[in-house]
């Protein structure tokens, strides 16, 4: 009988996060939970046992603390019963760029970029070694738009989508599956902790309806889901104009455009 692996989840004790606890455990994974908020997290973690007869271990954690955010690496690297990374922890952006501290920066980039990349960096040579292993990092559809003026959130998102890329290209030739999941707005608490009411935005995606889709796309192994996306040809069409912009960039001189005219 082939035993599953256990799946590592950020984030976990509420919206995205414990809904991905909630799919796994059905599918039988035992789980390990991550988030600041023990007492929600134990009483998911309880709920999800007697459900569906799986292990699932609590950690408490603020993955901007650099203390916590080792220990964490530690286990990743270590536990070679975790064969799946959920990279969801993260944090909303409340007001304009001026409207900024530097607290808020620093904690925004930390959760959203720094926690992220180092948890994938932990677990990434043990899975490149064994040839097997996923990693999913959840990053938004606002790393496509600065019109948004979440300049900051969606620089981060960005960030999430390019790692995600750049780690599909090193680890897919190793066994290794990484899927960036692109949401758009999702009914969960990142909008309330962002002094945001999700009520007045015009749409917004319930969290299981996302989740089962990028769990879809997980099971197909997509590299880039983008749940709310309806005309995938549209992602197809931009990947295909990036490549080709690529092809164009000659390195030896300057564009015709730039050079001074005689």
């Amino acid at each position: 009988m082939t035993t599953l692996p256990t799946v590592f989840i950020t984030g976990a004790s509420s919206g995205i996060g414990a809904t991905y606890a909630e799919r796994f455990a059905r599918r039988g994974h035992d789980l390990v939970l991550v988030a600041r908020d023990k007492l929600r997290l134990d009483k998911l973690a309880e709920r999800l046992r007697v459900e569906n007869n799986v292990a699932v271990e609590v950690v408490q954690a603020d993955l901007t603390q650099s203390t916590d955010l080792s220990v964490l690496e530690t286990r990743l690297r270590d536990d070679a019963r975790i064969g799946i990374l959920i990279n969801n922890a993260g944090i909303a952006q409340a007001g304009g760029f001026l409207d900024q501290s530097p607290e808020a920066i620093e904690r925004l980039i930390t959760l959203n970029t720094t926690a992220l990349t180092r948890l994938a960096a932990a677990i990434a040579p043990r899975f490149a070694q064994s040839g097997t292993g996923s990693i999913v990092n959840i990053g938004s559809v606002v790393g496509f738009a600065p019109e948004f003026g979440m300049s900051i959130y969606g620089a981060t998102k960005a960030f999430v989508l390019f790692l995600s890329q750049g780690l599909n290209f090193e680890l897919s030739p190793k066994g290794v599956y990484v899927q960036a999941v692109l949401p758009a707005a999702t009914r969960t608490e990142i909008w309330e902790r962002a002094g945001i009411d999700v009520n007045t935005l015009p749409e917004v995606m319930e969290v299981a309806e996302l989740v089962d889709a990028a769990l879809l796309g997980f099971d197909r192994r997509e590299l880039v889901t983008i749940p709310p996306l309806h005309v995938a040809e549209r992602w197809d069409a931009l990947d295909g104009a990036r490549q080709g912009l690529l092809s164009d960039i000659r390195q030896t001189h300057a564009a015709e455009r730039y050079r001074p005219q005689a």
